[in-house]
C-alpha cells in the first residue's frame, strides 16, 4: 500500500480492496473476518471479501480489486485468473495451506499485502 506520513506524523493510506476466491464464497467467510480483525488490529485500511470463484471474473470487471487470493481448493486456477488480472495490474496468490487451515487471517494479510507491494 501507498503510504505517507503527514505532518503530525500519521500514516496515511488508501483503503486496499482484497478479494478472496474459493470454490463458493462460503468457507473463506471465516477468513475474511479474521483478516479485517487483523486489519483493525493493524490500522491497514482494507476491504476484504469473498465471492466463489466462478464469479471472480466478472466482479473485477466491475469494481476496483487490489488483489485476488485465492482459496487451496481452487489452486489449480491460479495460472488462468493470472492471466485474467495480471493486464489489469491485478495481482493473483493461492492462499498457504497453513495459512488457510488454521484461519490465521493476520499471516494471510501479510501474504496479501507482500503481494500489493510487488
Amino acid at each position: 500500500p501507498v503510504r505517507s506520513i503527514d505532518r503530525k506524523g500519521y500514516f496515511n493510506m488508501e483503503k486496499k480492496v482484497i478479494m478472496l476466491a474459493c470454490a463458493a464464497g462460503m468457507s473463506t467467510s471465516l477468513l475474511v473476518s479474521k483478516m479485517q480483525k487483523a486489519a483493525t488490529e493493524k490500522g491497514f485500511d482494507a476491504e476484504i471479501f469473498a465471492v466463489a470463484a466462478a464469479e471472480a471474473q466478472d466482479y473485477v470487471e466491475k469494481q476496483h480489486v487490489d488483489v485476488v487470493l485465492l482459496g487451496p481448493q481452487v489452486r489449480f486456477m491460479e495460472a488462468d485468473f493470472k492471466k485474467k488480472m495480471e493486464p489489469k495490474g491485478i495481482p493473483v496468490g493461492v492462499i498457504p495451506m497453513a495459512d488457510y487451515g488454521m484461519m490465521n487471517g493476520a499471516k494471510v494479510l501479510e501474504f496479501a499485502d507482500t503481494l500489493m507491494k510487488g
